[in-house]
């Protein structure tokens, strides 16, 4: 399966301790000092039914940020077996409707007036995805969307709006999913560097997003239809650990040979990846020692690709079985982390940096920020 992609270059014409050196950003979505929220303000939610994992946010616009209310995750991988059979199990489809079942009961229990619900890569490509969606609606009453692939980059790349440096001017946004991985490269040269966040954070209006105030170009993006379970899969029949993580690597890189970026001559500086994915995020609490995960020291990271490189060779000596029982990996990542580290290492190995953002934030976010912009409920104070 071929990534996708537009069909013109210039992507506007289509539709515990912090070490030394980093340092975590404020969180936009769970306030340290939130202040009283009026009770009348609104809720929102946004739901998030992906390949591996079903996640869910509820929450209430307060300035120009968000409060969480409420929030799920459970991993149903509902894309098990579907690069094999081109369908959705039945096994697959019952534990994500039991998941869903706890995000209807939590979204009536909140009384969410404003929400969206969409589907991701697993739900795009299964062939019974359709009859699977309606299923859902009889048994749950949620009506969740197939959201296509540019719309899923969009959403993330708005999500990581806060994390944008001033001095940023070319800025690449990776998101690792459990079925693709998005990659959208955003020139922001012509921006004021104090513009800069809340550039990106106009792309909710598209890719093509114009109007009054500064706009960010998205040069390029494509959508590769390998994420860590789709990546995975593929070679499940390589039995030598180290070289299953080797042709990972390579055949990832391979899917962006197109991508317009992977051969361009880019200055190191004024450029910036931001990742968000669960594997950037264990690779990072990896890095900091957590046993137990703690967002706030995550979200926001600024990791070396030195940094990056180390914790790798460390996943790769310890093995299958001592990534299993890695207490900073945790057992529903365990399966899935050298697929993921496999794609994170070769966009390090590509592209002119040595240092990549680490983002706790992803497409929940970048639904919760569109739709409260779209509502034009969010204040004009500094995004965080």
């Amino acid at each position: 399966m071929t990534p996708e992609r537009p069909l013109r270059a210039d992507a506007t014409d289509a539709e515990v301790e912090v070490p030394k050196g980093v340092s975590p950003a404020d969180e936009p979505s769970a306030l340290t000092d939130p202040g009283p929220v009026p009770e009348s303000a609104p809720l929102y939610a946004a739901l998030d039914l992906g390949t591996n994992s079903c996640r869910m946010l509820i929450a209430q616009p307060q300035g120009s940020q968000f409060l969480i209310i409420d929030s799920f995750s459970k991993s149903v991988q509902l894309g098990a077996g579907l690069e094999a059979t081109g369908r959705l199990s039945r096994a697959s489809m019952g534990r994500t409707i039991q998941a869903l079942r706890i995000c209807e009961k939590k979204l009536e229990s909140h009384k969410v007036g404003r929400m969206r619900l969409v589907a991701t890569e697993a739900c795009r490509r299964a062939r019974n995805s359709n009859d699977f969606l309606r299923q859902v609606r009889r048994e749950t009453g949620l009506k969740i969307e197939i959201i296509a692939a540019e719309e899923e980059a969009r959403l993330a790349v708005i999500s990581c709006a806060p994390l944008v440096s001033p001095s940023t001017e070319q800025l690449l946004v990776v998101d690792i999913g459990g079925g693709s991985t998005e990659l959208v490269w955003i020139d922001l040269s012509a921006v004021a560097p104090v513009d800069r966040p809340r550039a990106i954070m106009r792309l909710h209006m598209g890719f093509n997003a114009q109007g009054e105030g500064a706009v960010a170009r998205v040069v390029d993006w494509i959508s590769v239809p390998l994420g860590v379970a789709t990546l995975k899969d593929q070679f499940i029949d390589v039995d030598d650990d180290a070289a299953r993580f080797a042709l990972m690597s390579w055949y990832f890189e391979e899917h962006l040979a197109k991508f317009s970026p992977y051969n361009a001559v880019t200055a190191r500086q004024g450029f910036q990846i931001i990742g968000t994915s669960g594997t950037v995020t264990t690779v990072a609490a990896s890095f900091l020692g957590l046993r137990r995960y703690d967002r706030t020291k995550v979200d926001g990271l600024e990791m070396s690709s030195a940094q990056i490189d180390e914790v790798i060779r460390e996943y790769l000596s310890l093995g299958p079985e001592g990534r299993r029982n890695d207490p900073r990996i945790g057992r529903d990542r365990q399966s899935l982390i050298m697929s993921g580290a496999s794609i994170l290492q070769a966009l390090m190995r590509i592209w002119p940096t040595d240092r990549l953002s680490v983002a706790d934030r992803g497409l929940r976010e970048g639904l919760l920020y569109a739709q409260m912009s779209a509502d034009g409920v969010l204040g004009d104070g500094p995004y965080k």
